[in-house]
């Protein structure tokens, strides 16, 4: 299996080339093409009750799609994310991520989607009470509204709220005020995350809900 990121960073759609006998697992509606000789199958995101958890608490659709080549020759998908962003690529090897809900695109069936409870700090945060998790062994495709930029983390770092997309389990989250209490109610910024520990994590330059609130006053 190759793979190639085109298109960023604003625009970024993944090229897949699944050779014979090989298997790509995409989110819901991720497809953008892909080559006629290719079978799809939609399953439930690892089963009912855990495709129902995602669904409802990890902001990921309820099934996925099982993109496989039997065919004898290399054949090709194309996957992209629902908002206009870069998409990044991650190899597993035994390991954990944490993703905000709804970044998730696609995985090698090496890769396990689970849901975990993030707290309350999570949610004041904007990135939702639960937090998706990916770990195995393989290759997952994730991506985010805007740019993406790594940061390595050697003790403590400051993040808009509804800005981290991944980070690695081990990192704390905490919530508080930007500033002083005038500064952060009337600085625009009001909460941010602290994060906490000796990690990566992938901060998105754009946020959905700093979109939101740009679009509608003027939409009155």
């Amino acid at each position: 299996m190759q793979s190639t990121i085109e298109g960023g960073p604003a625009f970024a759609y993944i090229n897949i080339d699944l050779d014979p006998g090989e298997t790509v697992i995409g989110e819901s509606d991720a497809m953008s093409s892909m080559a006629a000789d290719l079978d799809m199958e939609a399953k439930f995101n690892g089963g009912f009750f855990a495709g129902l958890a995602k669904a409802f608490l990890g902001g990921e659709s309820l099934f996925v799609n099982h993109f496989t080549n039997n065919t004898s020759s290399t054949q090709r998908v194309t996957l992209v994310q629902g908002t206009p962003g870069n998409t990044r690529a991650v190899e597993l090897n035994g390991q954990q991520l944490c993703l905000q809900p709804g970044a998730y695109i696609a995985s090698t069936p090496g890769v396990q989607l689970g849901v975990r409870w993030a707290g309350f700090k999570s949610w004041f945060a904007r990135e939702g009470l639960f937090k998706l998790t990916v770990t195995g062994t393989g290759t997952v495709w994730y991506g985010a509204y805007g740019g993406l930029l790594e940061k390595e983390v050697h003790g403590e770092y400051i993040v808009d709220t509804s800005h981290l997309v991944a980070y690695e389990p081990q990192m704390k989250l905490n919530i508080q005020l930007a500033g002083g209490l005038f500064s952060s109610l009337f600085g625009g910024e009001g909460f941010v995350t602290r994060v906490e520990g000796k990690g990566k994590i992938v901060v998105q330059t754009r946020s959905m809900s700093g979109l939101a609130d740009w679009i509608n006053p003027r939409l009155w």
